[in-house]
């Protein structure tokens, strides 16, 4: 064979990599980021004191069915619970209806020829974190090079909530589903979404600024549509697969109710989770009205004047819209993807109760990982890689080595 030409050898080496090396790039990348949690749960697992919720000596496979992990094992060998369970004052009680059966079905399958639940539900997180890496690449390749895109799954595979690859949470597989269906919108390919859309919404909560973002990205197209043409053909499946999300968002308490024979069966199930952070809890679903109760509560056992308190979650806000309107990283990202993290972040707003699961709830922005991927200096991404990991640890040692009071849940 003829000796390859200095051009010819410079074109080779500057040539992109082959499929192949990027999915052994990324594999690898992700195995690397498994067996540093393994060892941090590992050493929690040591650590785990008498009054801790695992106890010592118990091993990180407990972690797979904590938290709740248990709702979802519940559900997979229980089902959901008809009539609702009640508390000694009869207000309804913490059950299975908060959580949505998709992940636990799956782990139950995968778990069956090993004859356990756990070791079901902890593959399926780990191949579902896998599949996310994969995805994240192939969205960020949207808008982002090779190298930046790459460096994006190094930071979502070694960040703060990487445990949730390893335990039996609906995360990792919601994260995927996710992705897959943001990459369909940039791409243009709406028709994955009529099998995305309901995939996501019975994994876990969250469709719901899905559609809040379907709907805004179609009146964005609309106006754009003399620079960027929107086909009658995009327009029905704009406006079809909002209305599935909605259908589908609102779905899980319409069956709630039927089995249960109470129709407000979902959402007294949610506010249940509330009465062990607040004395006197809302009785009924109110929107946005939990922020301002957590506020209060977390700002006075803080010990932080009040005004304080809120005009720094108000700086927050500011600056959280500042970041989607003008930061010019997270432009970079693309009128899509800012607008899911807009929605998501109302979404939040609008329904969640903040407290200790906080960051655990803010995985859904994973896209915006690639704002962090863009690099500002020379350390940059180093310094980002390490905090991930710093805080990653600090995160497993409090929920899981601690793990002694409701401010130490996942």
């Amino acid at each position: 064979m003829a000796e390859l030409t200095r051009t010819e050898e410079a074109a080779a080496r500057s040539a992109p990599p082959t499929r192949v090396v990027t999915a052994l790039r990324i594999t690898g990348i992700y195995v690397a980021g498994r067996i540093l949690t393994l060892v941090f749960l590992y050493i929690a697992s040591a650590l785990a004191a008498p009054g801790s919720r695992f106890g010592p000596g118990l091993g990180i496979e407990r972690f797979i069915t904590g938290w709740d992990g248990q709702w979802y094992w519940q559900i997979a060998f229980q089902g959901y619970p008809s009539p609702l369970p009640l508390t000694d004052t009869g207000a309804v009680a913490e059950n299975a209806w908060a959580f949505m059966p998709i992940y636990p079905w799956v782990a139950n399958a995968v778990g069956m020829p090993f004859g356990s639940w756990a070791t079901g539900a902890g593959i399926t997180s780990l191949v579902c974190g896998l599949l996310s890496c994969f995805a994240l690449y192939r969205l960020m390749r949207n808008r982002l090079s090779r190298n930046a895109s790459m460096w994006a799954v190094v930071f979502f595979a070694n960040g703060p909530l990487a445990a949730l690859f390893h335990v039996g949470y609906a995360e990792a597989m919601f994260t995927l589903f996710l992705l897959l269906a943001l990459n369909a919108v940039l791409r243009r390919r709406f028709a994955e979404l009529y099998v995305l859309i309901p995939l996501m919404g019975f994994t876990r909560p969250g469709i719901l600024p899905f559609a809040l973002m379907l709907g805004l990205y179609g009146i964005w197209r609309w106006f754009r549509r003399d620079r960027d043409p929107l086909p009658r053909a995009q327009i029905i499946h704009i406006l079809a697969t909002g209305a599935l999300a909605v259908l589908v968002g609102f779905s899980w308490q319409i069956i709630a109710g039927i089995v249960t024979g109470d129709p407000g069966a979902y959402l007294s199930t949610e506010l249940a989770w509330r009465r062990n952070w607040l004395a006197e809890p809302a009785t009924a679903f109110i929107p946005f009205e939990a922020w301002g109760a957590a506020l209060n509560m977390w700002f006075g056992l803080w010990q932080v004047p009040v005004i304080l308190g809120w005009i720094t979650f108000a700086v927050l806000l500011a600056l959280i819209a500042w970041a989607l309107l003008r930061e010019r990283h997270v432009l970079a990202m693309g009128v899509e993807l800012r607008l899911w993290s807009a929605s998501y972040i109302l979404y939040l707003l609008a329904v969640f109760f903040p407290q200790s699961s906080t960051l655990r709830l803010l995985l859904p922005l994973t896209p915006m990982v690639g704002a962090l991927a863009i690099p500002r200096s020379p350390w940059w991404r180093g310094g980002i890689l390490i905090g991930g990991v710093l805080y990653q640890w600090f995160w497993i040692y409090s929920v899981y080595a601690l793990a002694a009071t409701v401010y130490q849940i996942p």
